[in-house]
């Protein structure tokens, strides 16, 4: 006999079940495989899984299929088994329950997390073919869940009325905020999903069943549309190398009947909860009589929505960008010291500063190689000295959460402009047993960065408030085919990127190919010149740092020199090829060996003598 989802939510209210992914995590399957796949690898398991939620109670199974779509699937190299994992994780759902539990297809948010970029083409194409696959097999309905934003869940819920009338229930993931992740009122987007063909709409992870309740207090009931909730355990916790979850059956059982009472008629688990979780659900449900459809009996609350973002104080001075259209840009790198004095820093930002450079640029750790941070130089040279910062930002050493944090810190100390670099690995610096964290990509941090710009939280979440960041993009053209390299260079730019710094170049040749190769492109590339400081140094640059190479009559000229001998010959080399490069390219990065800072004090005084260049007074250094 078919079963009627429809027909039963009328009637009464059914016990979801809980989480699948923790659960198996629990049972020592390892976080970061795909435990979508284990329908196809270990079938027994998840059947078991499925079994044992149905034992305690649950009436409504999801399947095993919650990131079974092409996108996620292409982590893992599985792009090629959507179907098999799919049409698997119905069987196994509906084979462990029969007729006696209705079965839903799961299908999760694809723009979730880093995918927040994918284009929306490519998110149509992935969920149109699992949909059709879950649709093609014995499912009574489809569960869209930890959805952020209105438009993608739209689109899910679009795609499968272009394609069945079986019952849909459609769930954000929430924090007890007034709004979803795109900012669009709660009250304003259940009304839209309800409008295109929603059956039940409701709210999962992230949050606890406080955070759920909060969400529904916000809402008024909408006429015939019951809710559903699927709250996690409450917050994970970390302890002695596993995950774990605080709250107790108990207390979902309690929390059970105050989601009820607002209206929720699905009442499962997420993230966290188990069959134990579930069983307390379902006996605290046991007998329970839910008035109409969207007459919650609770008092609703007026919806709250989220006030107007406030703009971003306008810049007092011009970006780099747009001084770099108008003239000959130096910004000059120096590097945070390794210890905790920063005399020597300061003595050269000012030298700088009094050389009229258009920025000093901090490197985040380069080389790994731990150093001050280069925040807080940043805002000393900003505060102390009125200096422009541009800091350098590693995907190495940041998690996606201390990344963001970095960001809107620099944010409200009014640093606007980064680059942002992959960062060398972590085993070759001076701590090697420290991790490698790499969360992001140089094009996904680009990405993200200007997402702040637009006022969304790398997780989608609406800020308050829209960052201005001047985002730069590093560019090393020391390498065998230029033109894979200008290849991903241009990826860059699509990413986000404002402008280019390139690794020091060491051959005159080499700048007049940069610019014939990069020519096309419409932002300013920032050319990379390092004064040498001895023989010594121009050999370990040559020889041992990444993206770095001399010609061989540049080595022969430094070969043996040391100490002022050295720096001499190698601000004279550094002014031959700023007078490469200057006819080609109005951006000039210096990079300053050893803090000898007078080397790049010299050679900026170079590049405004080359370019007649009197108008200081035109671009005060003050904020």
């Amino acid at each position: 006999m078919k079963l009627d989802l429809r027909a039963a939510l009328k009637r009464d209210i059914l016990t979801g079940d809980g989480a699948m992914g923790t659960y198996l995590y629990q049972m020592g399957f390892p976080v970061g495989i795909s435990y979508e796949e284990l329908n196809l690898l270990r079938p027994e398991t998840v059947a078991d899984v499925h079994r044992r939620y149905f034992e305690a109670g649950a009436r409504l199974i999801e399947t095993n299929t919650f990131s079974a779509n092409r996108e996620k699937l292409s982590k893992y190299g599985l792009e090629g088994d959507v179907e098999a994992i799919n049409r698997a994780g119905v069987e196994l759902a509906r084979n462990a329950v029969g007729n006696d539990a209705y079965v839903v297809g799961a299908i999760g948010s694809i723009r979730a997390g880093k995918r927040k970029n994918v284009r929306t083409v490519d998110v149509e194409e992935a969920l149109r073919e699992q949909i059709g696959i879950l649709l093609d097999s014995p499912v009574d309905g489809l569960l869209l869940e930890t959805f952020y934003d209105l438009e993608e869940l739209q689109l899910a819920l679009r795609i499968i009325r272009s394609m069945s009338e079986l019952p849909v229930i459609c769930q954000f993931a929430n924090e007890g905020t007034g709004s979803t992740q795109d900012g669009v009122p709660l009250q304003e987007a259940f009304k839209r999903l309800r409008d295109d063909g929603a059956d039940v709409i409701g709210f999962n992870c992230r949050v606890g069943p406080n955070g759920i309740l909060r969400s529904l207090e916000k809402l008024a009931p909408l006429a015939g549309i019951p809710f559903s909730a699927f709250p996690n355990a409450g917050l994970p916790d970390y302890v002695d190398g596993h995950y774990t979850y605080a709250a107790t059956p108990q207390y979902f059982a309690e929390s059970a009947m105050r989601l009820a009472d607002l209206g929720a008629r699905i009442i499962g688990g997420c993230c966290g909860t188990t069959p134990e979780h579930i069983a307390a659900v379902a006996n605290a449900l046991q007998g329970y009589v839910p008035a109409a459809p969207g007459t919650a009996s609770a008092q609703a609350v007026r919806v709250i929505e989220p006030a107007p973002a406030k703009p971003a104080p306008p810049a007092v001075k011009p970006s780099l960008l747009e001084i770099v259209k108008q003239r000959k840009t130096v910004i000059v790198e120096l590097d945070p010291p390794r210890d905790l004095d920063i005399e020597k820093f300061m003595q050269g930002s000012k030298a700088l500063q009094d050389a009229h450079v258009d920025a000093i640029t901090m490197a985040d750790n380069s080389l790994a190689v731990t150093r001050m941070s280069n925040l807080a130089l940043g805002y000393l040279v900003q505060e102390r000295l009125s200096a422009r910062p541009l800091v350098h930002i590693a995907c190495r050493d940041r998690n996606m959460i201390g990344t963001q944090s970095h960001l809107m810190g620099l944010h409200a100390l009014g640093i606007d402009h980064v680059l942002a670099v992959t960062g060398d690995p972590a085993k070759f610096g001076d701590l090697p047993g420290s991790s490698s964290v790499y969360d992001l990509t140089s094009f996904e941090i680009i990405r993200m960065i200007k997402q702040l710009n637009e006022g969304i939280a790398f997780s989608g979440k609406p800020l308050k408030q829209k960052a201005n960041f001047v985002v730069g993009a590093a560019f090393n053209p020391n390498v065998k085919h230029l033109d894979k390299a200008i290849q991903r260079l241009e990826r860059k730019i699509e990413a986000g990127a404002d402008y280019i710094m390139t690794q020091p170049v060491y051959d005159t040749k080499l700048i007049e190919q940069i610019y014939e190769s990069t020519k096309h492109l419409n932002i300013p590339i920032f050319i990379g010149l390092a004064p040498l400081a001895s023989g010594g140094n121009a050999e370990y640059l040559h020889n041992e740092v990444p993206g770095i190479r001399l010609s061989d009559a540049i080595r022969a000229r430094m070969n043996g020199l040391k100490g002022p001998e050295g720096r001499a010959m190698g601000v004279e080399i550094a002014k031959e090829l700023l007078d490469a490069a200057m006819p080609y390219f109005n951006g000039i990065y210096l990079m300053t060996p050893f803090l000898a800072y007078e080397m790049c004090v010299d050679l900026t005084k170079y590049v405004w003598e080359k370019s007649n260049r009197h108008d200081f007074h035109l671009y005060p250094l003050s904020k």
